[in-house]
Parts: structure tokens; sequence; C-alpha cells
């Protein structure tokens, strides 16, 4: 039964016709400039048009940089980037008043404010871990409140606000690791993998020859805050929301369902914000595909990295070189998509 307040069907389905045009658009402007690397620009869709926030981890030299670019660019939105380093203050990234002087150099007694890279709308935050932990909670702040505070003035962020954070695997010396509630603040974890040797070859083969230039704008901000709208109206069975939660339950060790790998891994599951990932992430992956409802298939399919950074391991499954995306791979595997049938006792007579 259809309420009031819900959109026509066929306007319903016209817009999601236009979302999965869109998508398809925006990976090909993409594809002009990145080369390879499918699943991880799908991922960063995901998050784009759930209205999360990613956080890239992969080597040096593997083109997260120049997604975001291009991922701006094709988007005609406002790109700023960050680069953390350990001496990076706070007001290096929110911004600060500065004392306006008047034209003879006398002070009109004005402060304005000087905005930091944090009021783009794509924010590149480039190896996040190389800023002290009171630095990243600046950053870390606005994206959670979509707002910075400066001398005690609230200043509420454009939307659409997207950051996208990068970390460096390799080089782990004079970091400051993100604590596991800062991570929880990022909608995904997207693993960038290296280059195939047909990849790495085109790779090569552009970038020494003549500068490739940046894609044409094929969405503008208002596009992207729509999209972000009509994710929000994807449909989710009750089923499926079920089936969402007791994925994140079996990711607990201290529940009933939870496999051996979870028990003798994990010492702390993914929380409510897991979840929230989940479906917000797979209704997204459904709208991008044109689709008005989300499957259980969607939900393996984000369960990856929605999950693997929210996952604590135990020092047992440190030692046993468990790694969290084993975890989610068992889980996906492991947890039925329908509840287990409830054995009941017959009573004899």
């Amino acid at each position: 039964m259809t309420s009031p307040n819900d959109p026509p069907v066929q306007d319903f389905e016209s817009r999601l016709e236009h979302a999965r045009d869109a998508s398809s658009r925006l990976r090909e402007a993409i594809a002009s400039v990145i080369v390879g690397q499918d699943e991880v620009v799908d991922q960063v869709l995901w998050a784009l048009i759930a209205g999360g926030h990613v956080l890239l981890e992969g080597a040096p030299g593997l083109g997260k940089t120049l997604l975001v670019r291009t991922l701006a660019s094709a988007l005609e939105l406002g790109f700023s980037r960050i680069q953390f380093t350990p001496d990076l203050m706070p007001s290096d990234v929110t911004g600060t008043n500065v004392l306006v002087m008047g034209a003879t150099g006398a002070s009109t007694g004005k402060f304005e404010l000087h905005k930091g890279p944090i009021f783009g709308n794509v924010v590149l935050a480039d190896e996040i871990n190389r800023a002290t932990p009171k630095t990243q909670s600046a950053l870390l702040e606005a994206m959670q409140e979509h707002s910075v505070t400066i001398a005690g003035t609230r200043h509420v962020l454009v939307e659409p606000f997207f950051v996208l954070a990068t970390e460096n695997p390799i080089e782990m010396e004079g970091t400051y690791p993100l604590p596991e509630a800062q991570l929880d603040r990022f909608l995904l974890k997207v693993m960038v993998p290296s280059p195939s040797e047909d990849e790495l070859t085109e790779i090569l083969t552009r970038t020494t020859g003549h500068a490739v230039e940046p894609p044409s704008a094929v969405l503008h901000r208002d596009d992207v805050i729509a999209l972000r709208a009509l994710c929000r109206d994807v449909a989710i069975a009750e089923p499926v929301v079920r089936y969402a939660a007791r994925f994140v339950g079996a990711t607990d060790p201290a529940s009933d369902t939870a496999p051996d790998i979870v028990k003798n891994g994990l010492r702390y599951g993914a929380a409510v914000r897991g979840g929230q990932s989940l479906v917000l992430a797979s209704k997204a992956l459904a709208l991008l595909e044109g689709r008005a409802h989300v499957a259980f298939n969607d939900i393996q399919r984000v369960a990856l990295p929605a999950l693997r950074h929210r996952l604590i391991r135990s020092f047992e499954g440190e030692a046993d070189g468990v790694t969290t995306d084993q975890v989610v791979t068992e889980l996906v595997s492991s947890v039925p998509t329908r509840p287990e049938p409830v054995e009941r006792a017959v009573a004899g007579g």
C-alpha cells in the first residue's frame, strides 16, 4: 500500500532511469583518465551517492589522488586538497579569522573568515595518518557534523560535502593511526590494488606521452544532491534489513551466531554504524544500477568495504594472521539470508 507522500510510480521510475544514465556517464568520464580500478571507482561512487566518506588505502603511485581530482572534475564540484603532515595545525584545515587592514594601513577593527580547504565540496585528505590526533579531529568533526566551529562561530559546509582520505600502508614510521572510533566515521574503506600487466602498460603509455586533459563535467551540484535524496527512497524489504542486522550481529565475538573465526579472531565487532553503512551503500549500489529495491546480494557486495575497518582483531587473531577481510568473507558465505528455523521440543503424551 502506497502512502500519499510517496512519489508517483512513473516519476520514480524515470528518476531511476536518470540515475542509471548519470552513473554510466560518470564512469565513462572517469575511465577517460583512470585506467582500470573499476571496483574502486564503483565503491567511491557508492559512498558519494550514499552521502558518506571514503578511506582509500593503497601503495604510493596507484592513482588515488588522480582519481579524486578526476571525480571532482567530472562532477563540477569544488576540489581542495589537504596534505597532512606532523606540523599541520587544525586552523590549516578549517581556516581562521584574519584582521582586515584599511587602505592606509590602519586597522578597521574587523575580522573576516579566511576559509580553509575543508570548505570544498570534494576534499582530499592526503595521508591523513601523518597528522597529529588534534588535527585529525578537526577534519573528522567536519565529516560528522558537516560544519566547523571557528572562534565560537559555527559555519555550515556547502553540500555536497565529500571527504576522501588516503593512507599509505607501507611506510608507518612517524604516523598517527586513526583510532577505531574515528575510523567508524568513514562509510567505506576501499583498498586500491596494484594494476595488472595490461593496465600498467596502458598507464605507462598514457603518462609518458602528452598530458591527459581532465574530463568535462557530466553532473552538477544539484544532480548529486538529487541522487543522494533519491538514494534514501530506494526500497529495502524487512527480510533484507534483518539480514543486514544478522550480518552485523555475527561480527560480535560474544554472539551465539558468530562463527569460529569471529570468536577466535576478533575482540570487537561492528556496531550500529556498520549496519547503517551496509544498508546505505546497498541502496546506492541498487540506485546506480537503476534498481528500485535492495537485494540480499547487494548486502554481500558492499560488506567488505563497509565493515573491514570496523572490526577489531584480538591478540590471538593478530598472532594467527587473521585479517578483517578474511572475517567478512567468511561471514558472507556463512550468515544465512533467511533466519535459521527454531527447533521446538515436542511434548510427549
